[in-house]
């Protein structure tokens, strides 16, 4: 782990600011410190140019990441911390870098991050493991708003994010990030990474808003749609999509899907159309139970 760079933004090395602080990651709070600043540099590179707009960071724990962001260029970095603790070493690096920082001491999960600051608004962050998912959710939700998010997941999340059809790690979040979003693993990193090591791997994932969607739907139709049809993924979609509680077959029928085919091999646009399909014919009577 190294920290050789800690040096070269006239800060102290993050290990002694965290030994200096008394600061020990807690597991409730799904803390994992970083204090490899290569590493953490790699991470802002990938994130790609800073210089103009709003850099929103969650989680900065004793910043890390935040350094490299700003070392990066970052015109303007809001990190979003929930923990009283690590106030004075954001401060810190504030005072370092006057006008550059803003710290926001809040939940993220209660914060509209897509109001914070000056567009365009990128997400960079190391995100805690216990919320990483329900931030995302949110996100992908809302691609006009951002202009692109680089994230640490847990590997295995990522693989969910970025899965074709016919692989066993697509599924609802693969959908749901790949009909507006661009998604790239961008690299992978080791549990020895960090302090302490986390009992997973992780890994750095890219989102970038596309100009459409992939194809045309509504949004709450295609996340019901696909809900029923990944909530039982080893069933032929003919008898999984009976828990929206109508008959799929005149909507499998109309969306040109084969009703013995598996959610799995399904592409998103089929999944859009079966949404279209569902919208389209919402008074046809309710199937016999």
């Amino acid at each position: 782990m190294s920290e050789a760079a800690g040096a070269a933004d006239g800060l102290p090395p993050l290990r002694s600011v965290v030994e200096r602080d008394g600061l020990l990651a807690r597991k409730s709070l799904g803390q994992h410190f970083l204090f490899d600043l290569n590493l953490t540099r790699r991470i802002a590179l990938a994130a790609g140019d800073l210089s103009a707009g709003t850099v929103i960071e969650v989680g900065p724990g004793p910043g890390g990441l935040t350094r490299a962001l700003l070392s990066a260029g970052a015109a303007e970095v809001v990190a979003i911390e929930r923990d009283p603790r690590f106030t004075p070493a954001l401060e810190e690096i504030a005072a370092h870098r006057p006008g550059r920082l803003r710290i926001v001491m809040a939940d993220a999960l209660e914060v509209d991050i897509a109001a914070i600051g000056t567009a365009p608004r990128r997400v960079v962050a190391n995100l805690p493991y216990n919320v990483g998912t329900k931030l995302l959710i949110g996100w992908l939700a809302n691609p006009a708003e951002f202009a692109s998010l680089t994230l640490m997941l847990q590997k295995e999340v990522v693989e969910r994010i970025v899965a074709a059809p016919g692989s066993d790690a697509y599924g609802r979040l693969s959908v749901a990030a790949q009909w507006r979003w661009q998604a790239r693993r961008l690299f992978d990193v080791p549990p020895s990474a960090f302090v302490p090591p986390p009992q997973v791997v992780s890994a750095i994932v890219g989102l970038v808003p596309r100009s459409a969607p992939l194809a045309p739907a509504d949004p709450a139709w295609l996340e019901r749609v696909v809900a029923a049809a990944f909530g039982q993924r080893r069933k032929m979609l003919r008898s999984a999509l009976r828990a929206l509680g109508v008959d799929p077959m005149p909507r499998l029928t109309l969306a040109g899907i084969d009703p013995q085919s598996r959610a799995e091999t399904q592409p998103i646009e089929a999944f859009c159309a079966l949404a279209r399909a569902y919208a389209d014919l919402a008074t046809v009577p309710r199937a016999a139970p």
